[in-house]
């Protein structure tokens, strides 16, 4: 078999050696197609496991924002109830004042 430049195959006349040389030829082809897939195969589960890592580090990332925005969040409430209880006190510590200027007319 002769090999045409489209890479198929067209019977012609040949020899024994020929058939060897093709059949060699064709298993150093096979043989090197089979080492670029491995390669690549090979390539593609490093990159899977690289994108496996770095979901589950995204995961932990996640968890800790989640943990520290909850934080900030009880902070910020905290500091909320402060201000609500010093205006409180400020409004009532301002109506007092007014009432001894005005006389002592009210009653707190």
């Amino acid at each position: 078999m002769a090999h045409s430049p489209s890479g198929s195959r067209a019977a012609a006349p040949s020899t024994g050696d020929e058939a060897l040389a093709d059949a060699g030829a064709d298993d150093v082809g096979d043989s090197k197609l089979s080492a670029l897939l491995f390669d690549v195969s090979q390539q593609v589960q490093s990159g899977l496991q690289n994108m496996l890592k770095m979901s589950s580090e995204i995961e932990r990332c996640d968890g800790e924002i989640e943990a520290e925005v909850e934080r900030a969040r009880e902070a910020v409430a905290e500091k909320g109830r402060a201000l609500d209880d010093d205006r409180e006190r400020i409004q009532k510590a301002a109506l007092a004042a007014l009432d001894i200027l005005s006389g002592g007319r009210g009653t707190i």
